[in-house]
């Protein structure tokens, strides 16, 4: 679970560069692959942590 929440935490590191990166250089390379990076680690958090609530609950 520890490296699961690391990973989230990487991940969003990484989104977050790449938006820095866009507003640095202006090139939407960056923005896209922040988004990407962004919406699919959001998905798998949400995920993981609706498994832990049902396994909770059940």
């Amino acid at each position: 679970m520890l490296l699961f929440r690391w990973a989230i935490l990487f991940l969003l590191l990484v989104a977050g560069v790449s938006f820095a990166f866009y507003a640095g250089t202006g090139q939407a390379k960056y923005r896209r692959v922040g988004w990407i990076v962004l919406k699919w680690t959001l998905l798998a958090a949400f995920g993981f942590f609706a498994v832990l609530i049902a396994e909770r609950v059940a």
